[in-house]
């Protein structure tokens, strides 16, 4: 009786899963589907599980729209999203571990100062960020993207979190041996901290690759907009092209699926070392 119990517990579960999967594989087939279908099947009453004509040539025509700029704007994306992880990551470790192991009778007001700035909401300092980044001539240009957006004081204090809790007995040997902070942090902290570094930098890519209020008013010009502008660009006051608006935002999150399938692992571990509740 126990044993059937436990079977049937586990097969209520295991449907349970699958029900969630597929709930969660929802959104994914309305990208295909819609996506590969003509504008016709998309917006027909008589909803069907396959479209009538599977239209490949709709990837074609997405690159191929002159009006939009897609494969720019991936590049773009890519660009800003690599640019902005790699110096968040950078600034924002060396800030935490400064905060958490360097001597310093201030320290602790420096972290709540930092911790202070995520109250500010970011409508605040929208106008000045713009503002200053246009008095430096900024405006369409990768620098005005992505340096505002390097510095985080949410990565800030993962990393700090997690430094707390570093092994101080790893930072004593290297500082017998004669490293100074800076090349204790490079060759001893970094290398033994990858978990809160993937996890960390995998939460800033997603967040930099889905940015869309700063790009649109940052990126005036074809030439910068980001993929979250160009997806916009696909419907207008005039025209909805749902299609290519379909098919693009399936090609858009490829990206985040590879990095969130390379690095869900080590999210889960960042976060549960770096005392995040």
């Amino acid at each position: 009786m126990d044993d059937a119990l436990v079977r049937a517990g586990r097969a209520l579960r295991l449907a349970v899963l699958i029900a969630l999967a597929l709930l969660f594989l929802i959104p994914f087939y309305l990208l295909l589907r819609n996506g590969l279908s003509t504008e016709r099947d998309i917006t027909s009453p008589g909803w069907t599980f396959f479209p009538r004509e599977l239209r490949w040539d709709n990837v074609h025509e997405l690159f191929a729209d002159t009006s939009v700029p897609f494969a720019r704007s991936l590049l773009n994306s890519a660009l800003i999203a690599v640019a902005t992880t790699l110096g968040t990551l950078l600034l924002a470790s060396l800030a935490g571990y400064g905060l958490a192991r360097i001597p310093y009778r201030h320290a602790d007001k420096v972290f709540y100062g930092v911790l202070g700035t995520l109250l500010i909401p970011a409508a605040v300092t929208f106008v000045p960020s713009f503002v200053l980044v246009s008095s430096l001539g900024w405006i369409s240009t990768l620098r005005g993207l992505i340096v505002p957006t390097l510095f985080s004081a949410f990565a800030c204090f993962v990393f700090r979190q997690y430094f707390l809790g570093f092994p101080t007995e790893l930072e004593d040997a290297a500082q017998v041996d004669g490293l100074g902070h800076w090349r204790t942090y490079w060759l001893i902290v970094v290398p033994n901290a990858r978990p809160v570094f993937a996890a960390v930098g995998t939460i800033v890519f997603l967040g930099a690759w889905n940015s869309f209020l700063w790009p649109l008013v940052i990126g005036q010009d074809q030439s910068a907009w980001t993929v979250q502008v160009a997806l916009s660009s696909f419907t207008t006051a005039q025209v909805v092209r749902l299609h290519e608006l379909f098919v693009a935002a399936a090609v858009s999150i490829l990206p985040l699926l590879v990095v969130f399938l390379l690095f869900q692992r080590w999210i889960v571990t960042g976060v549960e070392r770096s005392g995040i509740d």
